[in-house]
């Protein structure tokens, strides 16, 4: 004869809904993290704006920053075109579609620029861009 317990049996479960939430913000966090570790390091300048500028950046492009003074700088270093000549030539050979980006300061003098730019394309380097600021205000004459 069976003997019924008035109290209900307990059935174990597991539940996987907090476990879910949990993953899906381990998700956000490492793609949060991730996307503040692919900005691009280079000195600090002061960009020229322009009316038709936008963000472009990719984890394969190389940032030469030139300073007020003429001072080339690639990825925080100080370099000088002989060598920035060389190490372009070494990552093009690396990567044939290889971008590069200049960016000077608003006080830097036009020859400076030319003098990186004529550096990139003696190399081969096909795609050379220089970077701007996005224009906050309208356009004066």
């Amino acid at each position: 004869m069976k003997i019924f317990s008035p109290v209900p049996k307990r059935r174990s479960r597991i539940v996987i809904i907090p476990l879910i939430d949990i993953m899906f913000f381990l998700l956000a966090a490492f793609m949060m993290v991730s996307l503040e570790m692919s900005k691009t390091e280079n000195i600090k300048v002061h960009l020229p704006p322009a009316s038709q500028s936008r963000q472009d950046f990719r984890p394969d492009m190389v940032n030469i920053a030139v300073d007020k003074s003429g001072a080339v700088w690639l990825e925080k270093k100080a370099i000088s075109l002989a060598d920035l000549g060389l190490t372009l030539s070494n990552r093009f050979r690396a990567n044939p579609e290889l971008p590069v980006y200049i960016s000077g300061d608003r006080d830097t003098l036009h020859g400076d620029m030319v003098k990186v730019y004529e550096t990139a394309r003696a190399v081969g380097v096909q795609k050379v861009a220089f970077m701007t600021d996005s224009q906050t205000g309208p356009a004066t004459p």
